[in-house]
Parts: structure tokens; C-alpha cells; sequence
């Protein structure tokens, strides 16, 4: 009794300290959860070959006490079949283990795949925005005196603007500032909000040490659940900075997945935590965006065990040119002014292949405890990879492309078989290129103004509405020409052109002036 009491008490007190440590109990129970889903079957197929062997040890038993005289041949015997019992066990055992680590990772992203659509229908009209490279290079010019280290860039979609989260430097210490700011892509705004935590009482931060740490208030305040640190992010309202922290949830016993679980609302001027579930309120993302990524790389299940196993079925997100570093899950608008957003991916197919043959897009608002549904929309036409795309765009383009610090930045989708690529420097946004995917043998692109006016193509897709503004123009020279134009060298009175007109004079002025240089060169 004694020996019991000294080992149960410390066993008791270990236990009930882990439970008041809810962060850690939060940790230690997420960790166990995905640790036993793989280890479960495993364990199952051990103890089944322990109860199929009890009954047989039990009745060589009674055997033995039967047969006295040869009671050492028989206790021999029964020795060696429960060593090759036990070995025909650990083998066996061995095997489910290996199975199931192989057979349960295919279950698992069936599970991820189980609201994913595949349609050929056109990807919805997107809106383009400013890269993500862009609005975090321009985050550090704009801080102005803050002495902490930028922490998080988040493109928020419904005000479309850049959040920056700024932590304060020390251990003991929490955020600094959040900046909420315009990158425009074609236009001169360059609005910005910076509003400041209240380092005395707001002194948390992810990742913080000891009572600094926020996901230990979140434990404190929610068991059992956790969140990324990539998908936490900062706004400003009303000069107040509020950091959003979707949450995620586990489900599942021998296939453990994630599932969404609410938001955290840290409180940058009194320091209050609020979990809640209602999304409504929030001027971003509330589904987390890495758990959009696990839905797609889910994807890979699309097909049969065999097909995933040899990576015959599925799609990857592409991972070579103006993309690499930020090839997925870009937070865009939908321009129908609903005030939707998802993220969305161009895909390719697994293997060699690196054309882009899909688009997948997830949206950035979800209710319920579910997963968001997910679509692949197939493309047709389907477009070349972004690395022979950005190739393609400074052939075509070489007058405007690429110059000093400029370089061509994302290629993201846009809706229908579209794509946009941005052509500047960091500071400073000056084209656009649109793509249709190859038509007729060749990638239709057309180069465009920052702020989308439509400059020339080099190849415009048949009946696209590039080619039909481009026949206009054609068929607005030619009216001079049918009506009686002037001389050459005839001036003309400019008083009643309006000044629209006036720039459409100015810029094909330049465009015949830099036609005339080609032509001498």
C-alpha cells in the first residue's frame, strides 16, 4: 500500500499539473492524437494476437499439468511454438505498421478531399492586386520609427490592403505596431493607418516567453485548440489594433485531420483576449489559410490508392518562376462586388509535366465547424508554365521589360482562363500582362497600364475582348482617312478635344514615335 501511495501521488500531482498547464496539456493531447492515429492499428493487431494466444497458452497448460511424466518434453514444446507465435505476431504486427503508415496517409487526405470539387466550369472574374513581394517591400519604408521586426504580411481582401505586424524587441515584450496600408496597382493612393499597441497591457505575442505568450491566454481561455502562426495577421480600426487568430480544431480517432474552430481577437490597447465564431466583424481572412493548403495538397487522393501511391493523380501547386517563394493560396477579390474572397492556386499535374492545367480556389470565409468547400476548375485552355511565361513576357515585351530593378512579379488568375503577371520594381508598379493560355498554338498576352488600359498584344485570342478594342482603334484611324485628312504638317485646332481624348492623342503619338525608332534601328 505504501509503494502504491509513492508512486500514485507524484503520478496524481504530474497529472494534475499537466492539466492546469493547459497550453501544454493542449500541445501534449494534439501531439498524442496524431502520434496514436498512426500507431493505432498497429497496437489493435499486437493486442489481437495476444488474445488469439491466451486461450492456446491456457489449454498447453492444463496439457501439461495433465501429462506429468512428460511434463519437461511438453513445457519444451509449448516454449518453442510461443516463440514462433510470437515471432508470427511481431511480424505480423510489423507489417500493419508499415501498412497502415502508408494506407493511413491516403486516408488522411481523403478525408481533407472530401468537400473538393472538380468542374470544367470557368474560374469566377478575379480582381488583380498588388504582389505580395510589393506590399512587403513596401511595408519597411512606411514604419517610420518603430525599432521593432516586422513579423506578418496579410493581404486583406475586402478593404484591399497590406497588414503589417510589427513585435516589439525584448523577451518579455509584445507587439510594437500594426500598419495597414494601400499598395495600388495602377493609381497614386498611398494611403496608410498606423496605430500602436499598448505595450503595458497589451504584452502578448505569439511565440511570446512565459505569461507573454498568447497561445498560452488562448489555452487558458479554449482548450484543445491551436492555431499557425502564418495565419494570425493585425488591423486597425478606429486607431486600435486587433490581432486575428483563426483557430483550428482536431477530429478524427485512427484519421486525425483539422478542422476550423472560431477566431482569437487579441486587443492591442487593453489587452483583452475574445474567442468567438462570428467572422462577420473582421476586415480579412477568417478561414485559415493553411488549412486551405492542406486541402489542396489533398488533392493528390483524387484518385484510387494505387494512383496516389505512384503520384498518377492530383496536382501541385507550380513552383518555378515569378511564383517561386509565393506559389499558393492567393488572397484575391472576386469582382462580381459581392464582396467575396478565396484563395486560389494555379495547379499542375504531379509528375514532369509543369504547364498550368487547373485552378483551385477556397473561400476566405467559412461558418460552421466544417471544412470549406473546395473547387478545381480544369482549364481550357491551359496555360504554359510561369517560368516559360515570364521568359515569354521579356521577349515580347523587351521595350518595357526589364529594365534596371524591374522584373515581372506573380502570375496569379484572374478568372476564366486568364492570368495577370505585374511588371515593375518594388516601389513602383508600372505594367501589367494579361494571358488567355495558348490559343491556336500560341500564349495570347497583352500588355497593359498598371491600372489596366489596354496598351497593345502581341498575340490578342480571337473574339477576346482585347481583339475587339483593338479592331476599334484600327477602325478609328481609318475614319481620317475616309472623311479627308489634312496635309501633313497641317495643325489642327486642339481646343475642343476633351481630356481623355487628349491622352489617347499623347499616347499614340508615342507609340508611332517608338514604332519609327524600331524601324531605323
Amino acid at each position: 500500500m505504501g509503494r502504491a501511495l509513492r508512486v500514485g501521488i507524484p503520478v496524481l500531482l504530474a497529472g494534475l499539473a499537466l492539466w492546469y498547464g493547459s497550453y501544454y496539456a493542449t500541445i501534449a493531447v494534439w501531439e498524442l492524437r496524431k502520434l496514436l492515429s498512426w500507431l493505432a492499428a498497429p497496437l489493435l493487431a499486437g493486442a489481437l494476437a495476444a488474445l488469439l494466444w491466451l486461450p492456446v497458452r491456457a489449454a498447453r497448460r492444463r496439457r501439461t499439468g495433465a501429462d506429468g511424466a512428460a511434463g519437461a518434453g511438453s513445457s519444451a514444446g509449448a516454449g518453442s511454438s510461443a516463440a514462433a507465435f510470437g515471432c508470427l505476431a511481431g511480424v505480423l504486427g510489423l507489417g500493419i505498421a508499415v501498412w497502415w503508415l502508408v494506407y493511413g496517409a491516403y486516408l488522411q487526405d481523403r478525408a481533407y478531399m472530401h468537400d473538393v470539387r472538380v468542374v470544367t466550369e470557368a474560374v469566377p472574374e478575379l480582381s488583380a492586386r498588388a504582389p505580395y513581394v510589393v506590399g512587403k517591400a513596401q511595408a519597411a519604408p512606411h514604419l517610420g520609427d518603430v525599432t521593432g521586426e516586422i513579423s506578418d504580411i496579410t493581404y486583406l481582401p475586402d478593404s484591399d490592403r497590406f497588414a503589417t505586424l510589427v513585435e516589439r524587441r525584448g523577451w518579455l515584450s509584445g507587439y510594437e505596431v500594426g500598419l495597414v496600408q494601400d499598395v495600388p496597382l495602377g493609381g497614386n493612393s498611398r494611403t496608410q493607418e498606423r496605430c500602436s499597441f499598448n505595450v503595458e497591457k497589451a504584452d502578448s505575442r505569439i511565440g511570446g516567453w512565459f505569461n507573454h505568450n498568447l497561445g498560452r491566454k488562448i489555452s487558458a481561455r479554449k482548450r484543445w485548440v491551436r492555431f499557425d502562426a502564418d495565419d494570425a495577421y493585425v488591423t486597425c480600426s478606429g486607431g486600435t489594433p486587433v490581432v486575428v487568430i483563426p483557430l483550428k480544431r482536431q477530429t478524427g480517432t485512427l484519421v486525425v485531420t483539422e478542422r476550423p474552430a472560431g477566431l482569437a481577437l487579441y486587443d492591442g490597447r487593453t489587452g483583452r483576449l475574445t474567442i468567438t465564431g462570428d467572422t462577420t466583424a473582421v476586415p480579412g481572412p477568417t478561414y485559415p489559410l493553411t488549412l486551405a493548403a492542406r486541402q489542396r495538397e489533398g488533392t493528390a487522393a483524387v484518385g484510387s490508392f494505387a494512383d496516389w501511391w505512384f503520384e498518377r493523380s492530383g496536382w501541385d501547386a507550380s513552383e518555378d518562376g515569378a511564383n517561386e517563394g509565393n506559389e499558393s493560396e492567393f488572397t484575391l477579390q472576386y469582382r462580381d462586388a459581392s464582396g467575396r474572397s478565396a484563395y486560389v492556386t494555379p495547379l499542375t499535374p504531379q509528375g514532369e509535366a509543369s504547364s498550368v492545367v487547373a485552378v483551385s480556389t477556397v473561400p476566405t470565409r467559412h461558418r460552421g465547424g466544417g471544412l470549406a468547400p473546395m473547387t478545381v476548375h480544369r482549364l481550357s485552355p491551359t496555360w504554359s508554365s510561369p517560368k516559360a511565361l515570364v521568359a515569354l513576357i521579356k521577349a515580347e515585351y523587351r521595350d518595357v521589360c526589364c529594365y534596371n530593378d524591374d522584373r515581372v512579379f506573380e502570375l496569379v488568375p484572374t478568372g476564366g482562363s486568364t492570368w495577370t503577371a505585374t511588371v515593375g520594381s518594388e516601389q513602383n508598379i508600372r505594367y501589367r500582362v494579361e494571358g488567355r493560355g495558348q490559343v491556336d498554338g500560341r500564349e495570347a498576352t497583352c500588355l497593359k497600364a498598371a491600372d489596366g488600359a489596354l496598351i497593345r498584344c502581341a498575340y490578342a485570342a480571337p473574339g477576346s475582348p482585347e481583339e475587339q478594342e483593338l479592331q476599334r482603334r484600327e477602325r478609328e484611324k481609318q475614319k481620317p482617312k475616309e472623311e479627308g485628312t489634312p496635309a501633313p504638317g497641317a495643325v489642327g485646332d486642339l481646343t475642343g478635344y476633351t481630356a481623355e481624348q487628349l491622352a489617347e492623342l499623347q499616347r499614340r503619338l508615342s507609340e508611332e514615335v517608338v514604332r519609327r525608332l524600331k524601324e531605323e534601328a
